[in-house]
């Protein structure tokens, strides 16, 4: 019995035994062209296609008729007219808007404020300056710019002049002359 298992035993694994890799050719994946079928005559599909006749050949007409031009004779109406001067007589009430001013000194010292602003408006008369005082700070702003672009002109002439160039959001005053 015992020989008997140990013979069915052997039998068992001789089958499960790992087989040397075999050598096989890679998959050959490149499209190939079938043989040359004997050519079939197409079917004929003229007779479903339309046929439309040659357009017929028009003399062009030696003179065309001349178009007449009509000119506006109003190019605004009244009531857009008058939205138009309504919007005007509003824009010129318009005291205030968003824009920058340069701060240019920041600090406790009024005589120094003052030196600051001598120079700058010694050197640039038509800039505006404002002067605030919250206790105990002075702050000096210069220019009203609506624009990043105005204010930084300004900061690049003010250089030298000042020993702090801050740039600060903030509402300007638009029309400078009473």
């Amino acid at each position: 019995m015992l020989v008997a298992s140990l013979l069915f035993g052997l039998t068992a694994c001789a089958g499960t035994t790992p087989q040397a890799p075999r050598a096989s050719a890679p998959v050959d994946t490149t499209l190939k062209k079938a043989a040359a079928a004997p050519a079939l005559p197409a079917e004929d599909v003229t007779k479903y296609r339309p046929a439309f006749a040659a357009p017929k050949a028009t003399p062009i007409a030696a003179t065309a008729p001349a178009k007449t031009n009509v000119l506006p004779t109003n190019h605004v109406n009244a009531p857009v007219e008058q939205r138009l001067r309504d919007q005007a007589f509003t824009n010129q009430n318009v005291k205030y808007a968003q824009g920058y001013r340069l701060l240019v000194y920041l600090g406790i010292e009024r005589d120094q404020v003052m030196a600051i602003r001598r120079t700058v408006i010694g050197r640039y008369p038509d800039e505006t300056d404002y002067i605030t005082f919250k206790s105990p700070v002075y702050r000096l702003y210069i220019g009203d710019y609506l624009t990043k672009l105005e204010a930084a002109r300004a900061i690049a002439r003010l250089r030298g002049l000042t020993p702090k160039l801050e740039l600060e959001p903030t509402q300007v005053l638009l029309n400078k002359t009473p």
